[in-house]
């Protein structure tokens, strides 16, 4: 089954009779149909539901966003009708610092304690450094995006889809780039951590910082890999996800 649902900020590829739901954050740049497979990598126990961030793929008509904390509150009160079950995010690259404000979000607001966090190819919030990464000219951004190794890229050398990606890329470069340092604010919830072990903007040693704001506990797990180790490595990150949320029923 494929529906957008709640407003559209969210797509749900496969039906299920869950016993928990895990929402996934995409990277900058990202859409959800980039994570169209994980909706079939859990099991019908598990309702996987992935944003859709404003101005992409359905939300075309509507205005980018550039602020992680606009995107962080816009998309905590998306998720409110879907904490009726144990709740796990997952977010890559600019989603896994989403993904952490959120968390944030829910349970200061809220009163919502995730089941999980699970943060893949990002530093976490204290060891960022700012970038200006969105004021650069449109060949330095692409140049950025094919050193990450990112799918856009094929997009980004048609001259004709790159009028059309080449803006939300921009956008969510200023919103990955104007977003930290700051200070390393702890979840109650367990965190995951995960990136792949060439990944030449996460160091080893940055994704073990996460630890900082786990007290609840940390796992961190390192892939063969890139910045984008999920694609090559799609198996074995979900069932590292899976046995995760098994965990959590």
């Amino acid at each position: 089954m494929k529906a957008g649902i709640a407003g559209g900020w969210f797509r749900r590829y496969e039906a299920a009779a869950p016993g928990e739901r895990l929402v996934v954050l995409p990277h900058a740049g990202g859409s959800a149909p980039f994570y169209r497979r994980w909706g079939a990598s859990f099991g019908p126990q598990t309702d996987v539901l992935v944003a859709c961030y404003p101005g992409r793929h359905t939300r075309l008509d509507e205005p980018l966003l550039r602020s992680m904390d606009e995107l962080a509150d816009e998309l905590t009160a998306a998720l409110l009708p879907f904490t009726d079950l144990p709740l796990s995010l997952f977010g890559h690259s600019m989603g896994a610092s989403l993904a952490h404000e959120v968390a944030l979000r829910l349970e200061a607001r809220h009163s919502v304690r995730l089941a999980g966090l699970h943060v893949s190819s990002r530093r976490p919030p204290h060891r960022l450094t700012a970038r200006g990464l969105h004021l650069a000219d449109d060949r330095t951004l692409i140049d950025e995006v094919v050193r990450l190794g990112g799918t856009e890229a094929a997009a980004l050398a048609d001259p004709g889809l790159r009028a059309m990606v080449l803006p939300v890329i921009r956008a969510d470069f200023e919103i990955a780039g104007t977003y930290g340092p700051r200070a390393a604010v702890p979840v109650g919830c367990p965190v995951h951590a995960y990136a792949g072990d060439r990944d030449p903007a996460v160091s080893p040693a940055d994704l073990a910082a996460w630890a900082d704001i786990a007290p609840a506990g940390f796992r961190r797990r390192l892939f063969p890999g890139g910045h984008f180790y999920l694609v090559d490595r799609h198996a074995e990150l979900t069932g590292e996800l899976g046995r995760s949320l098994a965990g959590v029923r």
